[in-house]
């Protein structure tokens, strides 16, 4: 083929990746990257109630939103979601992996069980468990003999919180997991089981570093979504003396966009909590270094 023709045949392949790729990327700029800018250019602006730009209010909006009695609470309680989420979540669904590893007769029965939690939206759970913990009608206060008001507290509110969505995150980061390990090579576990090493030896020292990069996707996956973690709260607890226990940076975002229209005060909260992940994500990813092994 002469060197006229390559070209042709180069410039025809790029046009076809270009119109394969111009819906996401139409998708990407209306509803991620747009949002994103508009975002940003509101937390540096004074905006009325109707959203539309008044004028540069530099950083007015930032001093009077951590200024704001109801911020730190709400930053509290979002660190405390992702601090207790994320690990109670890897520790649970690693453990349910391990245990249902190996095929049996009824492995689709528990794994149709262990991951049923990706087939029950996030209202239809938040409904579940607000009955779940009722203390007139609840299963959880008849079954452990309690009378506690769970979602009617302030002292337990936040708990039951996190209790929820730790079941809402169990089926798929189990699914995953549970696809790494069935993925070792079967020639390395017959390897241990010819050196003889012990069980918890060839979890921690085998196992574990095979399958550590889809324990730091998880991790870090786990981490975002803990960080903008705001329905639970919102449908559960609304708008009530109680839901300041259980305010979050993206529930407080919620009430002050969609209840208040203070559109400055969202978008402030909206680029922290966003500047929060990111700084999180980066630490992730620089202990991935020395955590993480790519290579069996």
């Amino acid at each position: 083929m002469s060197r006229e023709g390559r070209s042709a045949k180069r410039r025809r392949e790029g046009r076809r990746v270009f119109f394969l790729l111009l819906p996401i990327m139409v998708f990407a700029i209306a509803f991620i990257y747009f949002p994103f800018i508009r975002t940003i250019i509101n937390a540096f602006s004074r905006v009325n109630s109707k959203g539309i730009i008044k004028g540069f209010a530099g950083l007015e909006n930032f001093i009077y939103t951590y200024s704001r009695k109801d911020f730190l609470p709400a930053l509290k309680h979002t660190l405390i979601i992702a601090i207790f989420n994320v690990p109670i979540t890897l520790v649970i669904t690693l453990t349910l992996a391990l245990l249902s590893q190996k095929r049996r007769r009824l492995s689709a029965v528990y794994e149709t069980m262990f991951t049923l939690p990706m087939s029950v939206s996030m209202s239809a759970a938040c409904m579940i468990f607000k009955s779940m913990f009722s203390p007139s009608v609840g299963f959880i206060n008849y079954f452990f003999s309690l009378k506690l008001g769970w979602f009617e507290s302030t002292e337990t509110a936040l708990a039951a919180c996190i209790i929820l969505t730790v079941w809402m995150g169990i089926g798929f980061d189990y699914l995953l997991l549970l696809s790494a390990l069935r993925g070792i090579p079967k020639s390395v576990m017959e390897a241990t089981e010819v050196d003889g090493i012990s069980l918890w030896r060839k979890i921690f020292l085998v196992e574990i570093p095979l399958i550590s990069p889809t324990i730091f996707y998880i991790f870090c996956t786990n981490l975002v979504l803990c960080m903008m973690t705001s329905a639970p709260m919102i449908i559960i607890m609304g708008v009530s003396p109680e839901s300041s226990a259980t305010n979050t940076l993206m529930s407080m975002m919620y009430q002050s966009g969609f209840s208040s229209s203070d559109y400055g005060l969202a978008a402030v909260l909206s680029l922290t909590a966003f500047i929060l992940t990111l700084l999180f994500t980066i630490l992730s990813f620089v202990a991935e270094k020395r955590r993480v092994h790519y290579e069996a």
